[in-house]
């Protein structure tokens, strides 16, 4: 059996409250997690007051909690997982913000990685707004983007969790990068 269908075999048995399936799950997908919670920190600061291992700590957590969840595949979980980072970098995006800012705005970039600093902050929160106004507008792009900016997934593994073509996702993601560079330039002050 690969670790693919061994994870997914091991995520429908967690629905059945089968302890040493999550325990064996652990595991197999805490690497992986691991992995895409790097993405994220990659540039950022030493001493940072969110760490890469309480996001995963807490995104497992909560994952392996959704016992009513019906997982499909491997890269069902990581796509939710991707998901789930994302909501908890914004939450703590805006615990942080919780403070008025002093109303400056900084050019944003869509870029793969996404730096986690004080600064960094404000991008997550003006991404994250962007996102939902990309999401009304155009739901499976907005999907895309949040698989591949915040999961770190392939085009491939996104085709696969949202049941579409490689190229539906390719266009998807360019549409949705034209459309969020476009949104985020607004919010920029003119020089």
């Amino acid at each position: 059996m690969t670790s693919a269908d061994e994870i997914t075999g091991l995520l429908r048995e967690l629905r059945t409250g089968n302890k040493t399936a999550e325990q064996r799950l652990l595991k197999l997908v805490y690497p992986e997690l691991k992995k895409i919670a790097r993405i994220y920190f990659r540039r950022e600061r030493a001493g940072h007051s969110l760490q890469p291992t309480v996001l995963v700590n807490e995104a497992y957590m909560q994952l392996v909690d959704q016992r009513d969840k019906d997982w499909q595949s491997r890269t069902h979980f990581y796509a939710v997982a991707a998901q789930l980072m994302r909501r908890l970098l914004v939450d703590h995006a805006r615990q942080r913000n919780a403070v008025k800012r002093d109303g400056r705005r900084q050019q944003v970039e869509l870029t793969e990685e996404l730096a986690i600093t004080d600064e960094g902050l404000d991008e997550i929160l003006d991404i994250d707004s962007a996102l939902h106004r990309l999401g009304e507008f155009d739901p499976r792009s907005c999907q895309v983007v949040v698989m591949r900016f915040f999961g770190g997934m392939t085009e491939e593994e996104i085709a696969a969790v949202l049941q579409v073509a490689t190229r539906t996702v390719k266009r998807d993601w360019n549409l949705a990068k034209a459309w969020l560079y476009s949104e985020l330039q607004k919010n920029m002050p003119a020089d």
